[in-house]
């Protein structure tokens, strides 16, 4: 057995949205062995400073290096935003965000040259979504917009119903003056939202409007960079084995995170400390 290859893929959000990102890469990868970092106890680090979420992110990151990890996917976007520079600075391993891999598809598929991003207030206001996918294709216009009330509702289960649906239109209602052909979901809540945006969005973008999501494409973007480095396992080998470390148990965490996640979590989630401690020499 080869001990690189065996080794699992970290994955770290702040909280539950990671999961939907865990899930896509199962799917893409179902033979890879993941280890999920949920810092439960910090969440949400859509309205922290830059600072403290690079700092977060450098220690969930040493956390998972030090099980082993053979790659870190930043499975939250504000994260991606702030810290991902850092992270690959700090790290020896492949590191990939979930920001780069959608604004790729994006900029290649659409043919208006009008792209809509969804968000949190965090990510959008970093403009981490407006740069990349200028830096892509210059000359794109990009149509961004803060949806703070849809983290909620995904959370909340309320992923469709007449309060979703208003609440979708009202953010996505000046779309209606655009050429947009192409959304992308910028927050990894929004994926479990998928269903009520499309239905929403034709009141205001053509009926073949592109709508991707941050999970699909990194999970491809993972597959991609890890099979030209041989750290893939073989596809002949049995499903890989997927473990859950939280640095909280919040009550009614489990129900919700099976919500994103698609499945039962079967009782693998394990109580972690997190701490500043192996940080002090990237951020000082």
């Amino acid at each position: 057995m080869n001990d690189a290859t065996d080794a699992p893929i970290g994955i770290f959000d702040s909280g539950v949205g990671g999961l939907t990102v865990m899930r896509a890469i199962i799917e893409e990868l179902p033979a890879e062995n993941l280890l999920y970092l949920g810092d439960t106890a910090r969440v949400p680090y859509g309205n922290r400073g830059a600072e403290t979420v690079r700092r977060y992110a450098l220690n969930a990151a040493e956390l998972l290096s030090s099980h082993g990890v053979k790659a870190l996917v930043v499975a939250c976007n504000t994260a991606s935003a702030f810290a991902l520079e850092a992270l690959r600075e700090h790290l020896t391993i492949p590191v990939f965000g979930v920001i780069e891999p959608v604004a790729r598809q994006a900029a290649a598929l659409s043919k208006s040259g009008d792209i809509a991003v969804l968000g949190t207030r965090g990510t959008i206001g970093s403009k981490a979504y407006q740069q990349t996918l200028l830096n892509l294709r210059p000359g794109l216009r990009v149509h961004p917009i803060a949806c703070p009330l849809l983290v909620p509702l995904a959370e909340e289960g309320w992923t469709a119903g007449s309060v979703t649906e208003q609440v979708l239109a009202h953010y996505l209602e000046p779309l209606a003056a655009t050429d947009v052909d192409t959304m992308i979901l910028g927050c990894t809540h929004y994926p479990l939202l998928r269903d009520a945006i499309e239905g929403v969005s034709c009141n205001y973008c053509p009926p073949e409007l592109n709508l991707l999501d941050s999970g699909r494409a990194t999970a491809q973007a993972v597959s991609e960079a890890l099979g030209e480095q041989d750290l893939l396992r073989s596809r002949n080998n049995a499903d890989g084995e997927h473990r859950f470390l939280l640095t909280d148990l919040p009550e009614g965490f489990v129900q919700t995170a099976q919500f994103f996640f698609g499945r039962s979590l079967d009782g693998a989630c394990e109580h972690v400390d997190i701490t500043d401690r192996a940080t002090s020499s990237a951020t000082g």
